[in-house]
């Protein structure tokens, strides 16, 4: 077996990204409805899982899960009507991101099982409790201001002392 080097994440992204621009420019008919901007999360976050699995760096698990299931869900969005277009897809996203890393580190498993009970009461059970409606209200208010999280998380990352 090979060993990875220590760019080896950087290795995978820039072959995952390079064969879906050199697809897009073949235009082959089969995979037009992948010439989009969720095959790039796709992409990146199985970049981040064959990395994290081939390295044994299994942190890098969660990033891979989260952008491979944000890339799904919005593929299945745009090209399928029965996809379910619900916030608390994206808490299950992230909760499968903790429970599939937890597999491997033992790590994340109550904030996964707590993150997934949400995920699924939300989306499947209709008679739910007036005083969650403040669930309703943060999740609105993420779902429209979302780039100012990004852009917090990014200033944090930049100021925070190692």
């Amino acid at each position: 077996m090979f060993r990875l080097k220590k760019n080896g994440l950087m290795a995978y992204l820039l072959i995952g990204i390079g064969v879906f621009f050199l697809l897009r420019e073949l235009h082959l008919p089969i995979l037009t409805d992948f010439y989009s901007w969720p095959t790039l999360f796709i992409l990146i976050g199985a970049a981040f899982l064959i990395y994290a699995f081939t390295s044994k760096e299994y942190k890098q698990i969660f990033p891979g899960v989260v952008l491979l299931g944000f890339g799904i869900h919005f593929h299945g969005l745009a090209h399928y009507p029965f996809w379910i277009d619900h916030w608390g897809m994206y808490t299950l996203i992230i909760s499968l991101a903790f429970l599939i890393r937890a597999f491997k580190t033992k790590k994340g498993v109550v904030p996964g099982l707590l993150l997934l009970a949400l995920s699924l009461f939300v989306m499947f059970v209709n008679q739910q409790p007036g005083w969650f409606s403040w669930v309703y209200q943060g999740m609105n208010w993420l779902e429209r201001f979302w780039p100012v999280l990004l852009i917090a998380i990014g200033f944090y990352l930049l100021l925070k002392k190692k």
